[in-house]
């Protein structure tokens, strides 16, 4: 309101649980009534994950999943439905480089975004008869944010006690920007990092074999690094 021409009755923030699947169809009735049609979904909710699968409870990937993926679908179908009614619309889901790659400790999370990527890649096919409604991944690299904090651990009662420097990570603010000209321009899939982290994404999908004979060296320093307790992670991710 401070920075833009926008009035009060322009916004409307609602409080949403992606887990609570049942409480969405209602949210996405209340955001119709109030503005009367949608435009733009955003789907930017998750968690990520710092544990080995030996170590790591199966309740935690129940959560993980229920959380980053079915929440994200649920939300995604009841506003989907409206979007096709209108014959128009945009769909973006923030998903993750781990989405296309493999790493240790995140061995859930890689899962849940993987998971994103397969079912909005699949989609888009099912929506050839909407061209004006857009599925767009977004697939970002390590970002500034308070994602370490909240990752999952090898408990779901259990936290992550240090989140390490994130100097070496994008800034917010370019993620951001990055994923509205992504979004302006209705890019079927955006990967949004910096150098190294980007490079690896190109060896991973142009070239795996060498994309997993890196992976198993960064990923032994990774795990050593994790049981000493330090928590910079080699790849680390939205």
């Amino acid at each position: 309101l401070e920075i833009s021409s926008l009035s009060e009755k322009d916004i409307l923030v609602l409080r949403l649980d992606l887990t609570d699947r049942s409480s969405h169809e209602a949210a996405t009735n209340s955001v119709l009534k109030h503005f009367g049609k949608i435009d733009v979904l955003v789907n930017n909710g998750g968690r990520s994950q710092r544990s080995l699968f030996v170590d790591t409870n199966l309740d935690v990937y129940n959560a993980i999943i229920e959380l980053n993926y079915l929440g994200t679908i649920s939300l995604t179908k009841y506003v989907l439905n409206h979007m096709i009614q209108r014959r128009k619309g945009k769909i973006v889901t923030v998903s993750s480089v781990m989405g296309i790659m493999g790493a240790p400790l995140a061995t859930g999370y890689c899962a849940s975004k993987h998971a994103l990527q397969g079912f909005f890649n699949s989609l888009r096919t099912e929506l050839t008869d909407y061209p004006e409604i857009s599925i767009i991944n977004i697939c970002p690299g390590p970002v500034q944010s308070k994602i370490i904090q909240n990752v999952f651990t090898e408990n779901l009662s259990k936290s992550m006690e240090n989140a390490g420097d994130q100097s070496h990570k994008m800034p917010t603010d370019r993620c951001a920007r990055l994923t509205l000209v992504s979004t302006a321009n209705d890019l079927k899939e955006a990967w949004i990092s910096d150098h190294p982290y980007l490079a690896v994404c190109y060896l991973w999908q142009y070239a795996p074999t060498w994309a997993w004979w890196l992976m198993n060296r960064m990923g032994k320093r990774r795990i050593q690094n994790f049981k000493s307790g330090v928590v910079r992670a080699v790849l680390s991710s939205v």
